[in-house]
């Protein structure tokens, strides 16, 4: 962890965190999901560092060390376009891959699409680019699903609100790291779902979960609610939802996100190739929506052999 540095970046008024690390001209940036910050991406920084890559891996505003906005609850993944932009322009890059994780396949997709000249290859972790009107799952499952809960305003803020942060991060990463969907009873709280006796993944340290319970304590949950799961609907006006620059995704084959109604045929069918033309697909058998973390030397070869292929 030594060979990574932070630095502040001044964005639209705001100071967003980064981590950075390794030197050259070829860089990757990293784009996080939630319940994770930039320290997710621990393993891939490194590993891309020793390769020869430069690797940067930004809090987005509202997360860990970055500032707060202003008015978090207004937070929009427009915003979030926008300081990738501003990013890419304070540290005078021209052209990055992207790497994303979980909801962070979004604005990496969406970058791709609105600045494709700055953008080498997208590669995304647990979600495939769904274009726009497709992401509508609380239509089709049970009113106790976690993000239905979660788009509901108030009542994430008086669940969490009970705990610390370094517990929700747990009980998030206990729930996430499962194959089934998070679905709670009727009468049932989201963190209920896990009983407090359940023991951490083993691949996840309780060290690992002091950096993130650190980092959320920090910025509080407010902004994470709102951008993913309060901005989900958000019109972006897109002309046309292809990305036409080179893609690789990555599931694991026990991610909970595959029994979402319709994605695990939209993947394996192909039709997720309608929208990114130019798409590598890889199953991990036994990862879950964590596997960057849970299978870190696979998923880094995975990493490497498709930069190499680019660069």
């Amino acid at each position: 962890m030594d060979q990574i540095q932070h630095k502040f970046i001044d964005v639209g008024g705001l100071k967003l965190h980064a981590a950075d690390a390794g030197s050259g001209p070829n860089v990757v940036l990293f784009l996080h999901g939630f319940p994770e910050i930039w320290y997710t991406w621990r393993y891939q920084m490194i590993a891309l560092a020793n390769a020869g890559f430069r690797a940067i891996a930004p809090d987005y505003r509202g997360y860990g060390l970055s500032d707060v906005p202003p008015e978090p609850e207004k937070a929009s993944y427009a915003d979030l376009i926008t300081d990738l932009l501003g990013i890419l322009d304070a540290l005078g890059l021209t052209k990055v891959f992207l790497i994303a994780k979980d909801f962070g396949a979004r604005p990496a997709y969406l970058f791709a699409i609105f600045h494709p000249e700055r953008v080498l290859g997208v590669i995304t972790m647990g979600v495939p680019h769904i274009p726009p009107g497709g992401g509508a799952f609380h239509k089709y499952l049970p009113e106790g699903f976690y993000i239905s809960r979660w788009q509901e305003p108030g009542r994430a803020e008086a669940d969490f609100g009970r705990f610390d942060a370094k517990t929700v991060v747990k009980k998030v990463y206990i729930l996430f790291s499962r194959s089934e969907i998070p679905i709670a009873e009727e009468n049932q709280e989201v963190m209920d779902m896990v009983d407090p006796s359940t023991p951490l993944p083993p691949w996840f340290t309780e060290e690992d979960l002091a950096e993130y319970g650190a980092l959320y304590e920090k910025s509080g949950f407010q902004t994470a609610l709102q951008v993913p799961y309060r901005s989900f609907n958000e019109d972006l006006n897109i002309a046309d939802p292809k990305v036409k620059v080179p893609a690789l995704l990555i599931m694991g084959g026990k991610d909970y996100l595959l029994k979402f109604p319709g994605i695990e045929d939209y993947i394996k069918s192909g039709r997720v190739k309608e929208f990114v033309p130019d798409l590598e697909i890889t199953f991990l058998h036994e990862g879950t929506h964590f596997v960057h973390e849970q299978l870190p030397d696979e998923v880094n070869q995975l990493i490497l052999s498709f930069l190499r292929i680019h660069v």
